[in-house]
């Protein structure tokens, strides 16, 4: 039997209405007064069909209806004595299906009726007809963006990231468009992660740069790796600021920008003391930032990828604390607290190598980048080793080679970071165990 939802205003236009539609075997459910309270009436009682009969009907009554089609859509019939052009097209608009103006006959309404719910399943087949081929073509634009990522990646033509991506979802039982998303989140995860990770790195990188612009070292000159390091700052945060929500990640990213701020107007001065403070602020909100971004992400993976990351930090973090040292006495206060820097730095970096050096997530790339970072690493050891060994005045050669294993060694965990964020463990969400 079909039930109803019947709303009437305070001066209905069809008094018999409740009981015609019992004659003509309609099951009324209740009955509301108020255009506020039709919404809520139709989600508890679900009626098969909502009737109003309302003789002049407001902008509140098409509000409600449209409210009600967005909510618990079902076929409505309207009874009115309003015959305003633009009242039928607005009640059309907010979706009535039936606009019955100027009175109804009894024997008309299960017919009515049965015209209402026919167009309110033809309205729902095309609804449904619409959001499907919306689907289908944003799942398209996704495909399209996911094989640009694999394109970029990994180096493969259209066709073959096309079959890469096809093969990924059939061996995976997802829809290409489906795991073209989790590609698409995985790619901006992993260069987030990435991006953030660089600002731990810069942070120290830049106090090692400052302490060679005051000695006046002989290797590359650092006023313009300076300055190249602070574009490089800027540049992350801009991008982070693009791809980060704000509402997730914009109190952690705005605090670490607060800190950048303060680095960047040390920088400007003499004062290596306010530089280091700074930086270690810096260091402190990168890595807030970098580990919230790496635990909202795609497991094993992204963790390997942070760690790479994190070795071109402890590289610029041991050169500092060695041209400390180099600029001090032995037995000093300041070069003590260096060397107790530099065990803690060379502990963690050997243990991060050794266990990225044993993990089957790798490729020959990978592989050669590793091999060579272990002998960059060896060889800026020894040169803070021997540097410390020297006179003061016949350290500076020291510190170059040790400015230049900083460098060597942060690029190569540059180039190892790239290497894991295009990976396809990365991208299509693998685990580093799976090899």
């Amino acid at each position: 039997m079909t039930t109803a939802l019947l709303c009437t205003s305070r001066s209905p236009t069809a008094p018999g209405l409740a009981a015609d539609l019992s004659a003509a075997g309609i099951t009324l459910l209740a009955t509301v007064h108020e255009c506020s309270k039709l919404v809520q009436a139709a989600v508890l009682h679900a009626p098969d069909v909502v009737i109003c009969d309302v003789s002049r009907p407001g902008a509140a009554w098409f509000e409600a209806i449209e409210t009600l089609e967005k909510t618990q859509p079902a076929p409505t019939l309207f009874f009115t004595q309003d015959a305003d052009a633009a009242h039928i097209a607005h009640a059309t608009e907010s979706g009535v299906h039936v606009y019955v103006v100027q009175g109804y006959a009894s024997h008309r309404l299960r017919s009515l009726i049965h015209l209402a719910q026919a167009r309110h399943t033809k309205a729902q087949q095309l609804r449904r007809a619409l959001e499907d081929m919306a689907t289908r073509l944003e799942e398209r634009k996704a495909v399209d963006r996911a094989k640009g990522i694999l394109m970029r990646a990994q180096s493969l033509s259209d066709d073959d990231a096309f079959r890469t991506l096809r093969s990924a979802a059939m061996s995976s039982n997802q829809r290409m468009g489906q795991l073209s998303q989790h590609i698409i989140q995985s790619a901006q995860a992993a260069e987030s992660v990435n991006r953030a990770g660089q600002l731990r790195m810069l942070s120290q990188r830049l106090v090692k740069l400052h302490l060679l612009q005051a000695a006046g070292g002989q290797g590359e000159p650092p006023d313009a790796l300076l300055q190249e390091s602070v574009q490089w700052v800027d540049g992350n945060f801009a991008l982070l600021r693009k791809n980060l929500s704000q509402a997730t990640y914009g109190d952690l990213l705005e605090q670490v920008a607060s800190t950048w701020e303060q680095l960047k107007a040390a920088l400007a001065g003499a004062d290596s003391a306010a530089v280091e403070d700074a930086a270690e602020a810096l260091l402190l909100g990168a890595e807030r930032l970098t580990g919230s971004l790496e635990s909202a992400g795609t497991g094993a993976p992204l963790q390997v990828l942070n760690l790479a990351g994190r070795q071109r930090m402890l590289s610029q973090r041991f050169a500092k604390f060695a041209l400390l040292a180099t600029q001090a006495p032995a037995d000093s206060p300041v070069s003590r607290k260096a060397q107790e820097g530099m065990r803690s730095v060379q502990e963690e970096f050997e243990a991060a190598l050794t266990y990225l050096n044993g993990i089957p997530l790798s490729t020959p790339d990978i592989h050669a980048d590793l091999s060579a970072a272990g002998v960059a690493w060896l060889q800026m050891v020894d040169a803070a080793r021997e540097g410390q060994r020297k006179p003061l005045a016949r350290r500076g050669t020291h510190r170059d080679a040790l400015a230049q294993g900083s460098e060597t060694l942060l690029t190569l965990f540059e180039r190892l970071s790239v290497h894991y964020e295009h990976s396809m463990h990365m991208l299509m969400g693998k685990s580093s165990r799976e090899g």
